[in-house]
């Protein structure tokens, strides 16, 4: 067709050579000089393989778009700053902060493709992270001005075969964005289920998750459609207050409180003096509060300088102060509920201990009992007058929160506790105003009134409700607990050019802003995420990490605010701060995990929707058997009281039956326990995302190990070199290093640093070039060094290139395999030449925590692409009977996905890229904190600590959690099932005993807190006793 070819190799180079990226070596062709390079092997089977490749490797993919609208990857814990390789931490903060730059990069056809890109702009000084969305044509690059510009950038990537173009704006153009609201008003399953379906509803909510137990919303939503605004009127129009507790445009702002304003145009002048700082981007403003609510970017000012600006206006006659931690959040919305639940109460005793006076005690002392029964008109009493008046305040003043909830939930077609409430209460109420108002106007009838029934029934659920709010807000203490790391204030340096100290000053620990450098002395806190400048100290970092130990620190090495500094004094200088700190992403995380529902709230949700009817339809049925029975003479006249007629009766059965139904308990059986459960895991250091994680772990019977960084340290280093030739190490390493050094797997990093030794003389040592570089996944690596191939690897790639292996290199692995360690095959123009020994140590007690699992009756097993007989050697060492080795990332999947098949509920535990396949394909994936971005991303648990006792620690709290949760329903089903027919009166018949509705409230408010208190026992979980003998420490990765 006379389309001209030229061919040029290229080296798609991923991230991670254990990463399936590099299932096969890829050729770029141009097939006209108008077209961009694509990759030879896509094109060859461009039907089949980009779809293919895109399917298999979806879950690998380095950006998440349903969950960020950004295309960088969430930063794992702890979230540090990386630095230009060459670089010294210190000296980058000379040259200024970093940039974001989006390209569009047209010729990708696959993620190997994407890999290529990535890699040559990983290659560029300067460069933090780059992430490539192949499927939608997109790189992200965050980078340092100083070392490198956009356009640099952009000539890199069209070197690499591909045309680019710089995307403007893009860093603003968000399209997901979330928010959190708190919801005033929701008492039950039915509520939080209407205001989710509602949001659902709304054009552009991507995502709606309500929580009855926190009773907030998180909604994921495209800014570009809607604002926050509109979903809080959204939630407003469902009979629900909503206040706004924080959106994804919060990252980077603040409240302040200025006092000192008395007019308008001071309130202006402020303004506009914050708006003229440079990075201030916008400012809200509520008059009434005197609050400024600012937007700006934290790399060219903060807070301070905020503070330092307002009062220097008007001759310091304003001053400036952050505005009250969570004014507006969640903790003083809880404490305000709290106070208005008690302040209802209190006033309810003060109407209804009279009523109760009145009615049970006075009318057992004869001369009180005179005056009360004294007749005003006809049959009317005075104690029937005092009985109305003062119990009508607390049935539709105090008692009006119960009205508005039935509205509520009867506007949208459902029911709940409310509706419960008030039909009891009112039917106790109407029917005594209905009694006092037929005795006034007949002068024979005896009537009796329930109104100390209606008055003593809102005061016991008044006091049950208080109680309820107390206890739930003490399931969320893990969230404050982790807040409350952060300091109150810290000592800020100031520095001169040559960096020594020409002052420092105590400052509010909420005003430190990026690259501060501060002060930390002995025995005081970390004031922010960052790295040490200067001295020397150990810091203890068990309230994060919950490694015992004391991690030593020195100059240049990161620290994590909220941890305690031990001995020696410290400068640091701050890199993340507020929201961005590591203490705020890990709270974030235990917040939205206690968002997510577990699968078996959906039993309760079902129940909702029926119990209300069912119990309204069982109230009727109750009063209506009953009052036919006393008419038809079904029961003695002896069985009335003396004070009631049969009709009167039966009514007390009915509210009885009405009131001490309990909806509630059943809603909260599963969220309050999850909230604790997860809240008692960060802890413990384990970070549980979510209801669906704990339900899953639970019920884990099998689990598959990594080898490499899980169950070993992942820090591999070349113990043996064995040579059949003659030659000089150092020019031998020199042709593996340079072979090597374009690798990313950890065995290609420890023969690297190995080759270093040899070439201790220089400070960075520059290997030869290597051309026509190709990497094999899971075998090793081919190029072509000083005229010579060069081939590195294992077995199977020396036998794919016909290479013969020596008797003694065969008996040389099968000796190294036998020790537990892996051998690596050096090939040199057709013909082995050597044997390298590699070992990387197993974390201590493996065996210990393999030896537990099988007692807890869960099987392990193990899956590495690593050799099989070092893997079988790993395995007979920690106790492992199943190993599956060789395998690639996508057949890591596949055995999970066997082993699921096989009936195992499968539990993966990894830590590298490519172990995020078989962490998502898991039932449940469990990552090493240590790990990955891509990996912890994917895992449904994170164990924050790099040894596998945490492993159990999950599995044993998911059990407890579990087991809270059905004891939970066991609680609320039985409690339901024996209250509501004693409440009808089934004991009445052979006991005598009746339930009086006052005292039918009382239980039902006291099963909901019942329910509550169960939950919060967890915060008493112990991990096993087996680990309490285990000397298992965390395992620090250098």
């Amino acid at each position: 067709m006379g389309t001209s070819l030229s061919v040029q190799p290229k080296a798609h180079q991923p991230t991670n050579q254990n990463c399936c990226y590099n299932q096969h070596h890829h050729v770029l062709v141009r097939l006209n000089s108008n077209l961009p390079f694509s990759c030879a092997f896509c094109r060859e089977n461009n039907t089949q393989r980009p779809i293919a490749c895109t399917s298999k490797l979806l879950a690998l993919a380095c950006i998440r778009n349903d969950s960020y609208g950004d295309l960088s990857p969430r930063p794992r814990y702890p979230s540090m700053t990386k630095y230009p390789k060459g670089v010294s931490v210190p000296e980058i903060s000379l040259h200024g902060s970093e940039a974001k730059a989006v390209f569009s990069v047209i010729g990708m056809t696959c993620v190997a493709c994407a890999g290529s890109v990535e890699k040559a702009v990983k290659r560029l000084p300067g460069i933090r992270e780059a992430a490539v969305d192949f499927l939608n044509n997109r790189t992200q690059v965050l980078f340092y001005p100083s070392f490198v510009n956009e356009e640099t950038i952009r000539e890199t990537i069209e070197d690499a075969g591909f045309e680019a173009t710089l995307i403007q704006d893009e860093t603003s153009d968000k399209s997901t964005q979330v928010c959190r609201i708190r919801i005033n008003g929701m008492t039950s399953t039915s509520f939080s289920k209407t205001v989710e379906q509602a949001l659902q509803a709304i054009q552009g909510v991507q995502k709606a998750q309500v929580a009855l137990a926190t009773e907030e919303a998180e909604v994921h939503y495209d800014p570009k459609i809607l604002s926050y605004n509109q979903l809080l009127q959204a939630i407003e129009d469902t009979g629900f207050g909503a206040i706004l507790i924080s959106t994804g445009e919060d990252m980077y702002k603040i409240q302040l409180k200025v006092d000192g304003i008395r007019t308008d145009n001071s309130m202006r002048m402020i303004e506009n003096s914050l708006l003229a700082l440079p990075g201030v981007q916008s400012i809200d403003i509520d008059p009434e509060l005197n609050k400024f609510s600012l937007s700006y970017k934290p790399e060219m000012t903060g807070p301070r300088n905020f503070v330092k600006v307002i009062e220097s206006i008007g001759m310091g006659q304003f001053k400036a102060m952050i505005f009250p931690e969570g004014s507006r959040g969640r903790e003083s919305l809880r404490q305000e509920e709290i106070k208005q639940y008690y302040r209802s109460f209190l006033w309810s005793l003060v109407f209804t201990v009279p009523v109760f006076l009145i009615s049970m005690v006075f009318m057992c002392i004869r001369a009180i009992k005179h005056g009360l029964d004294t007749k005003i008109v006809n049959m009317l009493t005075i104690g029937a007058i005092l009985r109305r008046v003062l119990s009508t305040p607390v049935q539709f003043i105090i008692g009006r929160r119960f009205y508005t909830g039935a509205y509520k939930a009867l506007r949208h077609h459902s029911a709940n506790m409310d509706v419960l409430i008030a039909l009891g209460t009112n039917a106790a109420y109407f029917y005594s105003v209905y009694s006092v108002l037929r005795a006034a106007a007949s002068p024979d009838f005896m009537g009796t009134d329930f109104f100390e029934t209606s008055s003593m029934l809102i005061s016991f659920i008044l006091l049950g409700k208080y109680l309820e709010v107390l206890a739930k807000g003490k399931t969320s203490e893990a969230i404050a607990k982790l807040m409350d790391l952060a300091p109150e204030t810290a000592i800020l340096l100031t520095l001169d050019d040559e960096g020594n100290v020409i002052n420092q000053e105590e400052i509010d620990g909420r005003l430190i802003q990026k690259n501060d450098v501060i002060k930390i002395i002995p025995g005081a806190k970390v004031a922010s995420d960052g790295f040490v400048i200067w001295g020397q100290s150990h810091v203890n970092e068990s309230m994060i990490t919950g490694e015992a130990r004391p991690v030593a620190k020195r100059k240049g090495d990161p620290v994590i605010g909220g941890t305690v500094n031990e001995n020696g004094v410290l400068h640091i200088k701050a890199t993340k701060v507020g929201s961005e700190s590591a203490i705020a992403q890990i709270a974030r995380l235990v917040e939205s995990a206690q968002m997510a529902k577990a699968p078996v709230q959906k039993f309760a949700d079902r129940i909702s929707k029926f119990f209300v009817p069912l119990v309204i339809i069982l109230s009727f049925s109750t009063w209506l058997a009953w009052f036919l029975a006393g008419e038809f003479h079904g029961y003695p006249e002896s069985w009335i009281p003396n004070s009631m007629d049969s009709f009167q009766l039966a009514l007390q059965f009915g509210i009885s039956v009405i009131v001490i139904a309990c909806p509630c308990a059943f809603g909260l059986a599963t969220p309050t326990a999850v909230m604790v459960g997860t809240g008692v895991g960060a802890s413990q250091g384990v970070l549980i995302k979510g209801g669906q994680a704990l339900e899953s772990a639970h019920k884990v019977n099998c689990i598959v190990f990594d080898k490499t960084g899980t169950l070993t340290v992942g820090k591999p280093v070349v113990v043996n070199t064995k040579l059949f030739k003659n030659m000089v190490l150092r020019d031998y390493y020199e042709l593996v290093a340079a072979a090597e050094v374009n690798g990313e797997h950890p065995l290609a990093k420890a023969i690297v640093e190995h080759a270093k030794k040899f070439r201790e003389d220089e400070e960075s040592p520059v290997w030869p070039e290597a051309r026509d570089f190709v990497s094999v996944t899971g075998h090793g690596v081919k190029a072509i060094v000083r005229n010579k191939e060069i081939i590195v690897g294992n077995r199977s790639l020396m036998l794919d290139h016909n290479i013969a292996i020596p008797a003694d290199a065969e008996q040389m692995l099968a000796e190294i395999e036998e020790m537990a360690q892996t051998g690596i095959l050096i090939s040199i123009d057709q013909e082995v030449t050597g044997v390298l020994a590699i070992s990387d140590p197993l974390k201590p007690g493996e065996r210990e925590v393999i030896s537990i699992l099988k007692s807890m009756k869960v099987k392990s097993k193990m899956v590495t692409g690593d050799n099989w007989g070092t893997a079988n050697s790993i395995a007979r060492e920690v106790g492992i009977e199943t190993v599956m080795a060789e395998t690639k990332p996508e057949q890591k999947a596949e055995k999970v996905k066997e082993l699921q098949a096989s009936g195992y509920v499968v539990a993966m535990v990894g830590d590298g890229i490519n172990d995020s396949p078989a962490l998502v394909a898991a039932d449940v994936g469990m990552a090493i904190g240590a790990g990955t971005d891509i990996a912890i991303e994917a895992a449904d648990i994170v164990l924050m600590k790099s040894n596998l006792e945490d492993v159990i620690t999950a599995i044993d709290l998911s059990r407890k959690t579990f087991s809270r949760i059905r004891l939970n329903y066991i609680w609320a089903l039985g409690y339901n099932l024996l209250g509501i027919p004693i409440a009808a009166g089934a004991l009445f018949p052979g006991t005598g005993f009746r339930l009086p509705p006052w005292i039918a409230g009382a239980a039902m408010a006291a099963s909901s807190v019942s329910v509550v208190v169960c939950s919060l026992l967890l915060k008493n979980y112990k991990r096993p006793r087996m680990l309490e003998n285990l000397e298992i420490r965390a395992i620090r990765i250098e």
